[in-house]
């Protein structure tokens, strides 16, 4: 697994979504690097990091955790739902949370409907094994959706995606089935760390109102909308999402 470090200070592990690699996180890390020493992991099948590792919940929790000093874990999307796992296993590990456009659980269920439906994912499951590149074009409009700055984040999205190359089919197939059948809402209450839910106002993929939710599950958590966001508030809104970064950090102090 590849994991970069850059900047000094107080560490901070981040990752990525669906589809993409560190290098997404670009704008954030130029906002952030002169305060913080932050390690920028590239999930197994994604940017740099080799396919041959699994792309489990599990596995790849034990593995970025054996490979990261203790620290506070951000995750945008799946990595969100990532960083929420390795929050609950490991909380003398993972010192503090940030879910980025991320929710326990990404899809409908009859009590919860502040999601997307399960045939949005086993959809772009089946197209992505037919025509792979104009799927993850469809996957990133959708990202995109909604926000203020939609036409820019779809250019940046896709400039990143393969920017190391192809992800790798078996590890998007296994993200897409992550994100599809894990549920974290009953185990939200164990959260013994900190923890800070920063939404897009606008985000088609995940709800604002969910992570609202999520970061009421225990009296230390704390919820920030960016109201023009769609799914990537990092892009779109850096310097505010810095500074919400900024705060939690100082916080944990």
């Amino acid at each position: 697994m590849h994991i970069e470090c850059v900047g000094q200070g107080q560490p901070l592990v981040l990752i990525h979504g669906w589809a993409m690699h560190s290098g997404v996180f670009d704008p954030l890390v130029a906002q952030l690097r002169d305060q913080f020493r932050l390690f920028l992991v590239d999930l197994p099948g994604h940017g740099r990091s080799a396919e041959r590792d699994d792309i489990d919940l599990a596995h790849v929790v034990q593995r970025i955790a054996q490979l990261t000093p203790a620290a506070p874990w951000l995750g945008w999307s799946l990595g969100g739902l990532i960083a929420q796992q390795a929050a609950l296993e490991l909380p003398w590990h993972v010192r503090g949370l940030i879910a980025m456009a991320a929710s326990p659980r990404f899809v409908t269920a009859e009590d919860w409907r502040t999601a997307v439906a399960a045939e949005v994912f086993t959809r772009f499951a089946a197209e992505l094994q037919g025509d792979y590149r104009t799927t993850l074009e469809r996957f990133l409009m959708l990202e995109a959706a909604g926000s203020a700055h939609a036409h820019a984040e779809v250019r940046a999205l896709r400039d990143a995606v393969f920017a190391h190359g192809e992800p790798a089919e078996a590890a998007l197939l296994q993200g897409l089935a992550m994100l599809a059948a894990v549920d974290l809402r009953a185990e939200l209450a164990q959260l013994a760390q900190p923890h800070l839910w920063i939404a897009g106002g606008r985000d088609k993929l995940v709800p604002w109102q969910a992570m609202q939710w999520a970061s009421e599950a225990t009296s230390n958590g704390r919820f920030h909308c960016v109201a023009a966001a769609g799914h990537a508030p990092f892009l779109s809104h850096a310097a505010e999402v810095a500074a919400q970064v900024r705060q939690f950090m100082s916080e944990l102090d």
